[in-house]
């Protein structure tokens, strides 16, 4: 795989002037950068992670269409929050499972924002159904469980995120030695990148070795709660 920049230093510029000025007269007058700088680029690398993502996971979809494909949009949803600023600073794309809606499956994650840039995989606010499917798994292999959420295997920058329970769920050993995983209300990896790692020729080969090293994470919530 020949190495490709696929983004530049104008992609965090235009985030950071975002930043400072979101208010829609500004993005109006510079919706052409946003397009040339952010959006094209950005899509452009979708379309090119879509063979190395589909041989790690054939079932997540890696769809490079500007609307309703795996890049999220940049309008922000303002109806039911106290911040009305209408635009998100940062750039994001989501590889979901082709069996289940976008957000509500294990899948994985990509986020370019200045000095805040993360690779992420797993499932975030799973519904009860799932929750319990996925602590029931765990209960039922935790060998794997252990193997596959180690640093070994994610990497040793890969961290777990998101929330947990103050106490053990209901119907689980309290004192279970994997019970502070079985507390958690999301189970996600994440692992941050610098700047520099984004505007870099081998960004394509790093974000598959990260994807890769995740798989059998994303895997195994993907078995727990009954998708191939």
């Amino acid at each position: 795989m020949a190495s490709v920049r696929h983004f530049s230093s104008d992609l965090f510029n235009f985030l950071r002037e975002l930043r400072a000025h979101n208010n829609r007269d500004w993005f109006q007058k510079n919706k052409q950068r946003y397009e040339t700088q952010v959006r094209d680029p950005l899509l452009r690398f979708i379309e090119e992670l879509g063979p190395g993502l589909r041989k790690i996971n054939p079932y997540i979809v890696v769809n490079p269409s500007p609307v309703r494909g795996s890049m999220m949009r940049i309008y922000r949803d303002i109806r039911f929050s106290k911040d009305k600023s209408p635009y998100k600073t940062f750039a994001a794309a989501h590889f979901w499972h082709e069996n289940g809606k976008e957000g509500a499956t294990p899948g994985y994650y990509l986020r370019l924002e200045p000095g805040n840039s993360l690779i992420g995989a797993g499932i975030w606010h799973p519904e009860p159904g799932a929750l319990r499917k996925i602590r029931d798994a765990i209960v039922d292999d935790p060998k794997r469980w252990r193997r596959i959420s180690s640093a070994e295997q994610l990497g040793t920058r890969c961290e777990m995120a998101g929330e947990s329970l103050q106490r053990p769920p209901r119907g689980y050993d309290p004192n279970h030695p994997l019970i502070e995983d079985i507390k958690r209300k999301d189970f996600t990896v994440g692992r941050s990148l610098a700047d520099r790692e984004v505007i870099g020729q081998d960004f394509l080969e790093v974000t598959l070795g990260i994807f890769r090293e995740t798989g059998p994470f994303v895997g195994f919530l993907s078995e727990a709660i009954g998708l191939p």
